[in-house]
């Protein structure tokens, strides 16, 4: 008999004697999603970054084993969309059969991502997976265990309505589960889908929610407990430190005793800050670059990091930043290399630093640096109009072009896009006067 079948005979017959339990939650795996704002980048162990989100989920199954639990719950989004191909089906059916070899049944919903109508590919699933219904909520029961585990899948991408009131009342006698997909009273990072209140779980009177959607990790509530486990692996810049899933551990008084946050991505996505104003020359704002990126590097366990460097702080170097660009980020990558190879990365640099130049005396230069620091501070950031040969050209070019062009084009980059021309005029007039 395989190791795993032994050990889930053993823990079937532990079942029996005692009532304590615990599980695994998890929500988000987003399998097969790509990480964004890296695939391009030069150097970078693109394979890894390809199977981020696999061995993201590989790590949760094998914690599940390792700890022995005795259940896994997947709040939604397993997949990131319809499939390109069944390949991405059949790496989470080999991950449930290892359950299922492990004697660990899965309870899991659909998600907006993986929304009933927009898989369009299916396969049967081992025998240890119990998919709840999209048409309405329903109640499974563990075979062993004292726990009622209540939920509901979408049916499509876009659900507006509170899905709690028809959820199932709790079994008296029970540990009841409540396994939700929702963004509860809505979050800026993500689109509203089944809204609800806090309120309107605690009523319920179950004594865990298990939800998904929200991709930070957070206890919401506690008694009952109320936790978005966060995604098991970053995916882009906006989704920075640790990312993984909850270990939850029930007395035989069925009352949560644990609920610890294990750490499961392959990735860490990170902002690295870095204040320049007491800094004069470039080679030390690079060598406080390098120790940043070390420092950082060492908090996440020396795991491998994908980071944003955002260089902040009011400085004399402010037009020479943003004029180098290229070679600061040549630099920024140099000493990424020094600090851990290929582990380290750099997403992106942003140059967010404030001139020390004092514009009332540049303009008591030269009649033309007058004029053009006053048409500088009468065009408010942002506010320029695109011009209609601007618009014309966009219509000829090729949609992807078109679109990546009109991206900096919109309101937000513009106001960036003129910020940035402004410091660069500013820069030479302070350098070469009316001669610029």
């Amino acid at each position: 008999m395989y190791p795993e079948r032994l050990a889930a005979e053993s823990r079937r017959a532990h079942l029996k004697r005692q009532q304590v339990f615990k599980f695994l939650h998890a929500a988000d795996t987003h399998i097969d999603s790509p990480l964004r704002g890296l695939d391009a980048y030069e150097g970078a162990p693109v394979e890894a970054l390809r199977h981020a989100t696999r061995t993201a989920f590989q790590n949760l199954i094998d914690v599940a084993i390792g700890e022995e639990v005795d259940f896994v719950l997947l709040a939604g989004d397993i997949y990131d969309g319809d499939w390109k191909d069944y390949g991405t089906g059949l790496f989470f059916v080999r991950q449930m059969a290892r359950l299922q070899a492990a004697g660990i049944p899965v309870y899991m919903i659909a998600g907006n991502h993986d929304a009933e109508s927009a898989i369009s590919r299916k396969l049967s699933l081992p025998d240890n997976v119990h998919n709840y219904s999209t048409r309405k909520a329903e109640t499974r029961e563990h075979e062993l265990l004292p726990v009622a585990i209540h939920g509901k899948g979408f049916p499509n991408k876009a659900v507006p309505e509170n899905l709690v009131p028809a959820y199932p009342d709790p079994i008296p006698g029970k540990f009841n589960i409540g396994l939700l997909h929702t963004s509860l009273t809505g979050n800026p990072q993500h689109d509203t889908y089944a809204p609800c209140s806090v309120n309107d779980l605690v009523q319920k009177d179950y004594q865990y929610w298990a939800l998904g959607h929200i991709h930070q990790p957070q206890v919401v509530h506690k008694n009952p407990w109320i936790v978005f486990p966060g995604n098991t692996q970053g995916r882009h810049a906006r989704e920075v430190g640790a990312r993984g899933c909850r270990l939850v551990e029930v007395d035989d008084n069925l009352e949560v005793i644990a609920c610890d946050f294990v750490r499961l991505d392959v990735v860490c996505w990170a902002e690295v800050r870095c204040d320049v104003s007491v800094l004069s020359a470039r080679d030390a704002v690079v060598d406080l670059i390098g120790d940043a990126l070390r420092s950082a590097y060492e908090e996440t366990g020396e795991r491998m990091m994908a980071v944003r460097v955002v260089l902040g702080g009011a400085t004399a170097m402010h037009g020479e930043l943003h004029q180098e660009s290229e070679w600061l980020r040549a630099e920024c990558i140099a000493r990424a290399l020094a600090v851990a190879g290929e582990q380290v990365w750099i997403e992106d640099i942003r140059v967010e630093t404030t001139p020390t130049y004092d514009l009332a005396e540049l303009a008591e230069r030269d009649e033309l640096t007058r004029a053009l620091l006053e048409t500088l501070e009468n065009a408010e950031a942002g506010a320029l109009e695109v011009p209609d040969e601007v618009d014309a050209m966009l219509r000829i070019l090729p949609g992807e072009i078109a679109g990546d062009i009109r991206s900096l084009l919109e309101p937000g980059q513009r106001e960036q896009l003129t910020e940035a021309v402004r410091t660069l005029l500013i820069d030479a007039l302070q350098r070469y006067g009316g001669e610029a």
